[in-house]
């Protein structure tokens, strides 16, 4: 008998939210959150993340990343693109499965 992994624990694994930073090129996302456990100096970038639309359920993906260091990041939220920092970007958390309601197209 081998130790592979199940189908459901497998599925599992890929829904857990990670970094927008993290996210790879040209991948629909959806935010789930923001980082609230981030630095006290991050507070403002929090503040501007939410004002520029990174909200919970919202679409998201990374269009590009600037060579060679992958600093700034090119992100599509909604209609919008932004240019974000890594270390802004790590603040914003997605997971690549839709929510509820969403129609993937």
């Amino acid at each position: 008998m081998t130790d592979l992994p199940r189908p459901d624990a497998v599925a599992t694994t890929r829904d857990l939210p990670v970094g927008l930073a993290d996210l790879p090129l040209r991948v629909d996302a959806w935010v789930s959150g923001l980082r609230m456990d981030a630095a006290p100096q991050d507070g403002d970038v929090l503040l501007r993340l939410l004002e520029i639309g990174f909200l919970p359920g919202e679409r998201v993906r990374v269009v590009a990343r600037a060579f060679p260091a992958g600093d700034p990041l090119a992100v599509r939220v909604g209609r919008t693109t932004f240019a974000l920092r890594r270390r802004e970007a790590a603040l914003v958390q997605v997971s690549t499965t839709a929510p509820v309601g969403e129609v993937v197209a």
